[in-house]
This record gives structure tokens, sequence and C-alpha cells, in this order.
């Protein structure tokens, strides 16, 4: 039987990778809406049409964004997203993850597949070297993510980033390619 190419950039027994599109709106923002409690206070990402366009419009057109929906092989349904933002290319290679599951799919591993792909396509064809993750304490499952993926706790940065209404404190983690090879 002839192999046939994968929709996906990289795929895992049960989850593949995909630059966003901007015709994941409408699963998308249903997605967010029924992730609500899950998200908040860490996390907002777009529930509406318009703000989804805004939103993957970025990660689609400017380059130092990548967007990546995680789906399960299993349908297709999108299990969540990870973002690499901020990416750096000369000396630096580095970019900073932004990640979120959807409820559906948040407990199942789904996240952490996804993660190593994402980590493993920024080491690879994106020729990256650091990437890093910055999070608020209290947030236990992108903390056990990021733990769970070889990312290391580098440091704890006060007042770091503005979300809903104040400056947060975040740990920072971070994984390198050579972390990623020895470990």
């Amino acid at each position: 039987m002839p192999h046939t190419a994968s929709r996906y950039l990289a795929e895992g027994p049960r989850v593949g990778i995909r630059h966003f599109a901007y015709e994941d709106g409408a699963e998308f923002t249903a997605r967010a809406r029924e992730s609500k409690d899950l998200h908040q206070p860490w996390l907002f990402p777009p529930a509406g049409a318009d703000a989804y366009t805004a939103y993957a419009q970025r990660l689609i057109e400017d380059p130092s964004k990548a967007g990546f929906v995680v789906c399960e092989v299993d349908g297709g349904g999108i299990a969540g997203f990870i973002n690499i933002n901020n990416i750096v290319q000369g000396g630096f290679q580095c970019g900073a993850l932004g990640y979120g599951a959807f409820a559906h799919a948040a407990g199942r591993g789904l996240m952490r597949e996804g993660m190593n792909l994402v980590v493993g396509h920024a080491f690879g064809p994106m020729r990256l070297h650091r990437l890093e993750i910055n999070v608020q304490p209290g947030n236990a499952g992108s903390i056990g993510l990021a733990r769970s993926c070889g990312f290391r706790l580098e440091g704890f940065s006060p007042d770091m980033i503005y979300i809903d209404g104040a400056w947060r404190d975040h740990e920072r983690w971070a994984i390198t390619a050579e972390m990623r090879t020895s470990g």
C-alpha cells in the first residue's frame, strides 16, 4: 500500500501538530468557550470569530511567531494549541512557548505528546536552540507539562507579564537542544 503524506508537520501515536488555519476558527472558539473554567485565570484564548481571526493572522503572518494546533490523530479534532512567540534568530535562536489544552482533552496526555512534537519541530526544521516557558506559580497543570517534557526551572520573575488586569509573577522554565538530545 503506498504511503500517503501526513496532514501534520509531526505526528505521534495519538496526536499530530499542524499550523493554525483560518478555517479552524469555529472549532477553536467553541473549544475555547467550553474550556473557560479550565483556562482562567491563566489563559484567555479567543472565544469569538473576530478575535480568532486576528489571533490566527498574527500566528500565520508574523515571522516572530509559529502557532500549532494539537489534533487527535483519530478524528482530527483540536485538543489544544502551542505557540512559539518572540522567536529570535541569529545568535539567540530562541522562542517563548504559550499553550493550552481544551477541556475535553485535558488530563489525557495529549498535550504532553503534542509538546514533545513541537519541541522536536522547533529544534529540528525550525533550527531553534532554546525554548522558554513563563508560567504563573499557581498553574500546576502548566508547570507539570513543562516538567514532564524535560524543561528545567531557571528562575522566578515578579510582575513579569500583564494578564487579566494585573502584572503577574512567573516561573521561568527552559529547554535547549542539547538537553533534548542528552536526556
